[in-house]
């Protein structure tokens, strides 16, 4: 079946803009004083986003699979309690520092060598066998990577995977999840003209078209992945810096 390519309904159907108005910072100073069962929501929500950084950390500073699990579960709890969020401010940057600043106080803390041990106890955010937290932290490369740079390659993959998820679900809501999958292996490689002709003689158009339309979701997904910085920085004048670095880490893992 020849599927029809339309590169302006392309773009169309992407949308115009990347910018959210809720930020994360936005999620955890809500939590100090909104309504708790939706701030709860959001902030697991946020968990579950960035579970894997914290948790490849955790592993790297030597802890066993068992005690870095029940540790950065213990942290999401610890991270919802309205007494640990009481004197945190927007003013203290970026959300990734915040983050991982805050999970190196509290793996120094008294507070984990009370609970560590209790498995199974209090909230769960995360499902370590679903997630195949293991398996992950398995590929790492053993190497000598700080812990701290670990975990900003990972942050750093987390948010683009975010980035590339979201496309995703814009490119199937409206109809063209088999061009998203067609297309989605030149948003990192510039593709050959022999293999932008095969897809244009799959789709009808010509290899002009079908470079018009990876253009076009390269600059939305450069969009999106923007929104979703946009919710880790103090503001918008970081953004561009923050997009930077997490390539350079991309870049570097």
């Amino acid at each position: 079946m020849r599927m029809k390519l339309d590169s302006d309904k392309l773009h169309d159907s992407l949308g115009a803009d990347g910018l959210f108005c809720t930020t994360h910072w936005s999620v955890v100073l809500a939590a100090k004083t909104g309504d708790e069962s939706e701030i709860s929501k959001a902030l697991e929500q946020l968990c579950r986003a960035y579970w894997y950084p914290l948790y490849a950390f955790v592993r790297r500073r030597g802890l066993s699979a068992a005690d870095a699990q029940d540790l950065t579960q213990q942290f999401f709890h610890q991270l919802l309690q309205r007494d640990f969020l009481r004197n945190i401010a927007r003013e203290r940057g970026r959300f990734r520092s915040f983050l991982l600043a805050a999970l190196k106080n509290f793996l120094v803390s008294a507070w984990h060598k009370d609970h560590a041990a209790k498995r199974g106890g209090g909230h769960l955010f995360v499902s370590w066998e679903d997630l195949r937290a293991e398996e992950r932290y398995a590929e790492e490369p053993a190497d000598n990577v700080a812990p701290d740079r670990l975990f900003d390659q990972r942050w750093a993959l987390a948010v683009m995977e975010q980035a590339m998820s979201q496309l995703q679900s814009e490119l199937e809501a409206a109809g063209k999840g088999e061009q998203f999958a067609r297309l989605k292996p030149f948003l990192s490689r510039e593709g050959g003209k022999e293999e932008y002709a095969a897809l244009g003689e799959q789709w009808g158009v010509t290899a002009g078209a079908v470079t018009v339309a990876i253009h076009r979701l390269r600059r939305r997904y450069g969009d999106v992945l923007r929104g979703i910085v946009a919710q880790t920085v103090a503001g918008p004048d970081e953004v561009e810096e923050e997009v930077r670095f997490l390539v350079d880490q991309v870049s570097a893992a």
